[in-house]
Order: structure tokens, then C-alpha cells, then sequence
């Protein structure tokens, strides 16, 4: 038997209308340059940036799409391409220019028969290098470092929301002001360390197919991301998100009960 959604609960475009209030500006430091991005799985990703829009290969496939660069933190960009030839694909970068250290998120919407008991809209990490130079600092890499935490996220006066990370694989969410007020819900969840206080954290949806990819600045409190599901009238959509992070509460375990 299919189990039902609770009485309101909102579509994808109904809570994510106005979740960009908080977001970072963008930037145009990037247009006119040329990246190579080498990943740990021998992807290889040509990028030349221009204003709001990027040429990429990938050795398979290219095209000249729309794009969007925002300084998440120092020498570091948030990149989010959308393509235009692939409507239920979108590739969230994030690259730091002086370490080198780069991490592709990319997000996919697939056909409800392809992912059956999984969220419907999944992700593929890679971690990688932007060729052309010495690599410093860590490798980005999947971390348990925020489990026990309880913090707000202020993405507009309309869009407040508690998330405690609960494990390794698992978030919990509550929305406190906005469209979905007394809506909550646990579902998947990874992050990776990219540098210090700084976290690239995702979660894949089991109610509704939506996944979201968010860049956590620690130091700054300031979270940058993006949406990407299919809305209540069946359109695909990738929508830009950003909030103000407070910290609330951490929780911490007695050894051997740690969670997965």
C-alpha cells in the first residue's frame, strides 16, 4: 500500500518560491578564464567561463550553457551548470583556485520505475583537481563531522528551517516559519569536507522528487545551494537557495553508540 503524504503537503515549487532571498550574489570574477578539471575517476572537464554562461567538454559530450559563479569563500566558487540539452541533469562545482581542490555534484531526475524504494532524484560525487598548478590542502571527502548538530537555516522571512543531522547517511527537517510550518521529514543524506568550516552538504527527498546541493561557510554562517526536482505540474526545475546559518545545539555520544 502507498503511503500517503501528510494533508497540505506542499509541491517542490509551492516551499522553494522565494528561497533565494538569502543567497549570495553572484560574481563575473570567473568570465574569460579556462579551467581543466581532472577527476578521481578520469573525468575530464574543459570549462571556459564567460558572463552567465559556460563552454564545456567532458570528452563525450559539449555545449555552451547557462551558468551561474557565486564566491562561497575565499578563492572558492560555487558553479552551477544548467543544461539545456539534458533537463533533468543539472552539475553543481565547486573549485577552489588556490588549492586546487575541486567537487562535482551532479544531480539527476530519473523515471520513478529506475528508482524504486530510493528518492527518484540522485547524485553522483567526484572529487577532483583544477589542473595547471601545485595542489594543496585536503582532499574533499565524505565526513561524519556534522552529526549531533541542530542549527537554523533563515533562507527569507518565509523560510525557516531546523535540520539535525542524525548520521552518516540520514538528516532530519523541520520547517518553523514558512508554507510547510509543522512538515517535517527524514531523508538521505551526504556531505563532504571540502576545507576547514567548510562543507558541501546534499539530500535526496523520499516524499517528493527534489534533491538540493548546498556549500556551508562555517566561519561566515552563510549557506549557498540549489534545488533540483520536478514541480507540482511535472516541470523540471533548478532552483537557486541561500540562507543564514545559527548554530542551535550539538550532541554528542558515549563511545560505541556513536551513529552509523
Amino acid at each position: 500500500m502507498a503511503v500517503e503524504n501528510p494533508k497540505d503537503w506542499k509541491t517542490y515549487d509551492q516551499f522553494a518560491y522565494g528561497i533565494d532571498t538569502n543567497r549570495l550574489s553572484a560574481t563575473t570574477a570567473l568570465a574569460g578564464s579556462r579551467h581543466s578539471v581532472v577527476f578521481e575517476d578520469g573525468r575530464r572537464l574543459e570549462l571556459g567561463f564567460a558572463d552567465g554562461s559556460v563552454t564545456w567538454s567532458d570528452g563525450k559530450d559539449s555545449a555552451s550553457d547557462a551558468c551561474e559563479v557565486i564566491e562561497v569563500a575565499p578563492d572558492t566558487y560555487f558553479v552551477e551548470i544548467i543544461f539545456a540539452g539534458r533537463p533533468k541533469d543539472a552539475e553543481t562545482l565547486i573549485l577552489n583556485l588556490k588549492s586546487r581542490r575541486a567537487l562535482s555534484i551532479y544531480s539527476l531526475v530519473r523515471e520513478k520505475e529506475e528508482s524504486v524504494g530510493e528518492p527518484q532524484v540522485a547524485q553522483v560525487f567526484r572529487p577532483g583537481i583544477v589542473d595547471g598548478g601545485p595542489v594543496t590542502g585536503m582532499v574533499p571527502h565524505e565526513t561524519r563531522d556534522l552529526i549531533g548538530l541542530r542549527a537554523h537555516f533563515t533562507y527569507s522571512p518565509n523560510h525557516v528551517y531546523e535540520h539535525t543531522y542524525l548520521s552518516s547517511k540520514r538528516y532530519a527537517w523541520q520547517n518553523l516559519v514558512g508554507v510547510q510550518r509543522g512538515h517535517g521529514d527524514v531523508d538521505l543524506a551526504t556531505t563532504y569536507k571540502f576545507d576547514e568550516d567548510q562543507y558541501v552538504f546534499t539530500f535526496r527527498e523520499f516524499k517528493i522528487a527534489v534533491a538540493s546541493t548546498f556549500f556551508y561557510n562555517f566561519k561566515d554562517l552563510r549557506s549557498t545551494g540549489k534545488f533540483l526536482g520536478i514541480t507540482g505540474d511535472g516541470r523540471i526545475q533548478n532552483s537557486p537557495a541561500g540562507a543564514h546559518i545559527r548554530k542551535v545545539s550539538m550532541t554528542y555520544y558515549l563511545p560505541g553508540q556513536e551513529p552509523v
